[in-house]
C-alpha cells in the first residue's frame, strides 16, 4: 500500500506538531489520528486520539500505519523516533509542498522540511531533522541526525552540523563551519568558525558562552 493512502498518525499533538500536521494535509496524506501523553481539549484538525505511544493500550500498534513526528525537542523527537523503529513501524520524512529541496541531496528518515526552506544539491540530511520555515541550506551540507535548523537560518556551503544541534532562528553559519553534537547557536549569531561539542554559542560575531 503506498505511504501516502496509508493511515497516518502524528506524534506529538501541539506547537511544531501543528506545522507538521498542516504540511501533511497539503501533501494528501490520510493523516488520521495523533498520539500524546493524554487526549487534548485542542484538537484543530479533529484527529482521532491513539493513546500514548509508550502504552501497551497504543491503537497505532494494532493499525497498519505509518507515523510522523511532530515533535519539537531534539531529545525527545529522536527517542520517539528510535522507540517506533524499534517496534517494526517507520517515520515518515515530509517535505513541504511550497519548500525547495533538490532531487541530489538525501533526506533522512522522519526528518521535516517545513514552508519555504531551501536545500541545494549534495546535502545529506539525517534522520529525525527539522528544517524549518525558510532555513537555507547550501550546496554540500551535511546536518546530522536529531538536529533543529530554526526558521530563516542560513548555512553556507560545505557546512556540516553533528546529531543533537541546535542553529537558532536567523543565524548565519560561514562555509565549512563544523557545528559539533549538541552545540546550540544562538538566535541571530554569526558563526565564522567551528563550535565544540555541546557549546553555545551567541552573537556577531559568536562567541562561546555559559548562558546554557
Amino acid at each position: 500500500m503506498p505511504e501516502k493512502t496509508k493511515q497516518c498518525c502524528l506524534l506529538g499533538y501541539a506547537g511544531h506538531g501543528l506545522v507538521v500536521a498542516e504540511a501533511a494535509m497539503l501533501l494528501k496524506m490520510n493523516l488520521i489520528a495523533y498520539a500524546d501523553k493524554s487526549a487534548l481539549t485542542h484538537n484543530p484538525y479533529n484527529l482521532s486520539y491513539w493513546g500514548d505511544e509508550a502504552s501497551m493500550e497504543f491503537k497505532g500498534w494494532a493499525e497498519e500505519a505509518v507515523f510522523i513526528l511532530g515533535i519539537g525537542n531534539n531529545l525527545i523527537r529522536s527517542k520517539v523516533g528510535n522507540y517506533i523503529r524499534s517496534k517494526g513501524f517507520s517515520c515518515l520524512s515530509l517535505i513541504h509542498p511550497a519548500s525547495s529541496v533538490s532531487s541530489f541531496s538525501e533526506i533522512g528518515e522522519g526528518t521535516f522540511v517545513a514552508r519555504n526552506a531551501a536545500i541545494n544539491p549534495f546535502c545529506k540530511i539525517g534522520m529525525d531533522v527539522i528544517i524549518n520555515t525558510s532555513a537555507s541550506i547550501d550546496h554540500e551540507c551535511t546536518i546530522g541526525a536529531g538536529s533543529h535548523i530554526a526558521p530563516g537560518a542560513v548555512l553556507a556551503g560545505n557546512v556540516t552540523v553533528g546529531e543533537q544541534a541546535f542553529i537558532g532562528a536567523n543565524a548565519v553559519i560561514k562555509q565549512g563551519v563544523k557545528i559539533e553534537n549538541g552545540a546550540v547557536v544562538g538566535a541571530g549569531s554569526v558563526v565564522i568558525k567551528d563550535v565544540a561539542q555541546n557549546k553555545l554559542v551567541i552573537g556577531n560575531p559568536a562567541k562561546e558562552s555559559n548562558e546554557r
